[in-house]
């Protein structure tokens, strides 16, 4: 790890992951045209064996970090994509492993013979270190000896060193102040990572709500703030640490309820943001705790500091720890503060800028819908924010958030700029993401004791699907285990799980549905549960409330047997797995399905065996998706097929799909159905289960549950690829 963003950038530039861009460039869609395609390159540098096995086919992706120096409209340079490999991700952590030529990957994906050694971090190992160390941590043994009560006192001593060191007088980070009428956010690189990043039109809402009646502060096209629309419009930062406390914390000298979250933060004028964040974020619960009281929550906006400091802003700690704590342990010492200049909150001495002010509080709630007659008025304190181009892959759309009324501005005097943009995955979130996944195992398993490993794939954008590795003991376990998950902290919004065997690499997706469809019977070992899910989740019926589907891979035994349907075992007790047709025959099988309305082309995945099914349709209508699910089902069987051995998931995507890529049509299916309303079952005995994972159209109802405004998938124009295409990167 290192202690400034300056010193992990010259340590990038040392092994080869950073790549520093002198051409001037635009901070309006441009920068994030260039780190898009960056981000799905190959990456420089192999990361640790760890991170091999745990992400076999995405692991040499993330391309370099990209450094802009000459920046339209400001003096700032521009960082993106610094977290964006396993290695570099390893690096701001520490846990990298040394590496030399023999090691390191060539243009191809390969390795090079380029010579040079490059030394490794203190804990090296990878993330498996670090959660080698944190299990340590949460199941400590009692010493059996003078010798291991030496050795435990070593482990724990480093835990006296994590606590933030607060300090008096002023940090790097305040080398500059700007205060008052001297503050513009204009002069800062913010971003508008995508074209239809705060276009309210563009998403089917009416313009002008933020300008009539006008709101303080919040600027639209005028003689004082000219062309706003054009370049300044839908501006977002992306990358910030967001320091909050508690409203009952207001006197403390040390808060303990002192938070860090990474929300998104919209620029609408010279002085005036919005706060961004989710119901159950803690961030977005002080807030309530300062609404309830009347007064408006102080926040500081942290740029940079310590390479740690993104992660430990990201991490899903339990409500009350602070991340400061865990940013000190993976630090390996305390983060140093220093007091805010207008705000009465601690913040990291060694960040790079620092935005402060004042939350309102008399902002309404989310969930108004400016469309709806009986909405009421936006009113005070809040504005309508959104769309934005979201992590999920498509535009989370707008709605009222409380704004930010800034007081100050911080820097140091050679401020460095960091940032990221999100959206179709690979970007620089997925390491982030993975990091989490193998840090917080340990502390999973002391949740979940059946957990043996999990994956969050790729395809799953991180809350849509969990793959679980579990060593089964007893009946029913998978189901038991997939309730737990449901219930363990942020693992509760996951909408899609599956549990496998301990034989099964949990890390390889296609050997996770190819058991699915072996071992996972549509008319027995699929469990729903209706709860809540994450608030991005845009084919919920309600905001934030859906129903999660469970798929129990595990082999069953003959106690299994659920509503009904009988475990089939051979001679020795062990339940039989699915037979499923020839490759050929299956491809046949799909070819056939072309003669049926609407539909364009199928595909079995040959990648899972076949025991699923893709198929691309021509949808113009409401239900189109659930009718071409009735119709192939409804099918005649040919000679050499019948429901036991056709393919037991069959999922209908949107005309705009390539169902040649499998991960492609996996990030669609998980993206876009709901069970609640989007699961056709074949039969009575449900031999076969169906996921209309179309596109929904307004007023698509089934089953009761409705369909909610679609947003639109991130595209970035063509215009934009082009003029940035010969930027050298």
């Amino acid at each position: 790890m290192y202690h400034d963003l300056h010193a992990f950038v010259a340590a990038l530039e040392a092994q080869g992951e950073l790549k520093r861009i002198r051409t001037r460039v635009s901070p309006v869609l441009d920068i994030a045209a260039i780190a898009d395609r960056e981000s799905k390159s190959p990456a420089p540098n192999p990361p640790s064996k760890s991170a091999l096995a745990a992400d076999p086919r995405f692991h040499s992706r993330g391309g370099k970090a990209l450094l802009f120096e000459n920046v339209e409209g400001s003096d700032i340079p521009v960082l993106i994509n610094a977290w964006g490999s396993y290695r570099r991700m390893e690096m701001a952590l520490g846990c990298h492993d040394p590496i030399n030529s023999a090691t390191m990957y060539s243009s191809s994906g390969g390795t090079s013979s380029s010579g040079g050694h490059s030394p490794g971090g203190h804990s090296p190992g990878g993330f498996a270190t670090l959660a080698k160390k944190i299990a340590d941590l949460t199941k400590p043994e009692p010493p059996k000896s003078f010798s291991d009560l030496f050795a435990k006192a070593r482990q724990f001593l480093p835990l006296l060193k994590i606590p933030p060191k607060r300090r008096k007088g002023r940090g790097p980070c305040q080398e500059r102040i700007t205060l008052g009428d001297d503050i513009d956010l204009r002069s800062l690189p913010i971003l508008r990572c995508w074209p239809l990043d705060g276009d309210l039109v563009a998403v089917g809402y009416p313009a002008n709500i933020n300008f009539s009646p006008t709101i303080p502060g919040v600027a639209n096209d005028s003689a004082a703030t000219p062309d706003w629309n054009r370049l300044h419009r839908g501006r977002y930062i992306t990358l910030a640490g967001i320091h909050t406390i508690h409203a009952d914390d207001i006197n403390e000298s040390r808060p303990s309820s002192h938070n860090i979250g990474m929300y998104r933060v919209q620029l609408f004028g010279p002085r005036t943001m919005s706060m961004h964040w989710h119901m159950h974020h803690d961030g977005a619960r002080h807030w309530r705790s300062w609404k309830a009281k009347g007064q408006n929550m102080p926040v500081a906006i942290v740029l940079g500091g310590e390479s740690v400091m993104p992660y430990a802003a990201t991490a899903p700690l339990p409500p009350g720890i602070s991340e400061l704590l865990l940013a000190g342990f993976l630090n390996r010492s305390g983060i140093p503060m220093v007091r805010g200049v207008t705000v009465p909150l601690w913040i990291p001495a060694n960040a790079e800028i620092v935005i402060e002010g004042f939350v309102r509080h008399d902002a309404g709630f989310i969930g108004w819908d400016p469309r709806d007659p009986n909405a009421g008025p936006l009113g005070p304190g809040a504005v309508f924010e959104g769309p934005f181009g979201d992590h999920t892959g498509f535009y989370s759309m707008p709605d009222r958030y409380p704004i930010l009324e800034v007081t100050a501005i911080t820097r140091r005097n050679n401020a460095i700029y960091p940032t990221t943009i999100v959206g179709l995955p690979p970007q620089e979130d997925y390491y982030l993401g993975k990091a989490t996944e193998r840090l917080f195992l340990p502390l999973l398993k002391t949740i979940v004791h059946d957990i043996e490993d999990y994956d969050l794939p790729q395809f799953g954008a991180f809350h849509n699907c969990a793959c679980i590795r579990v060593k089964k003991a007893y009946p029913l376990q998978g189901r038991r285990v997939m309730h737990s998950i449901w219930g363990a902290g942020q693992m509760a919004w996951t909408k899609t799980i599956f549990v496998v065997d301990d034989d099964c690499n949990v890390h390889d997706t296609f050997q996770v549905l190819t058991n699915a469809g072996m071992f996972c019977n549509p008319a027995r070992d699929i469990e729903l549960a209706r709860g809540p899910v994450d608030i991005l989740d845009h084919s919920a019926p309600q905001l934030g409330a859906g129903l999660k589907l469970g798929f129990d891979c595990t082999r069953k035994s003959p106690a299994e047997a659920v509503q009904g349907v009988a475990v089939l075992t051979d001679a020795s007790g062990k339940s039989i797995s699915r037979e499923i047709l020839p490759p050929e025959t299956l491809d046949s099988y799909a070819a056939s399905l072309a003669q049926l309305p609407n539909i364009l082309e199928a595909r079995a995945l040959h990648e899972t065996r076949g025991y699923w099914l893709v198929v691309r349709i021509n949808k113009a209508a409401p239900g189109d998706g659930v009718r071409a699910l009735e119709a192939i089902f409804a099918l005649p069987h040919t000679n050499t097929s019948t429901d036991v051995n056709l393919p037991p998931f069959v999922i209908v995507l949107g005309q705009d799909v390539n169902i040649a890529d499998a991960d492609n049509a996996l990030f669609h299916w998980v993206a876009n159905f709901d069970a609640s309303r989007d699961l056709v079952r074949h039969t009575a005995l449900s031999l076969r289960l169906g996921f209309d994972a179309t596109p929904k159209l307004s007023g698509e109802t089934r089953q009761g549950e409705p369909t909610r405004p679609w947003p639109p998938i991130i595209e970035m124009p063509a215009e934009v690829i082009a003029r940035t295409a010969n930027i050298n990167t």
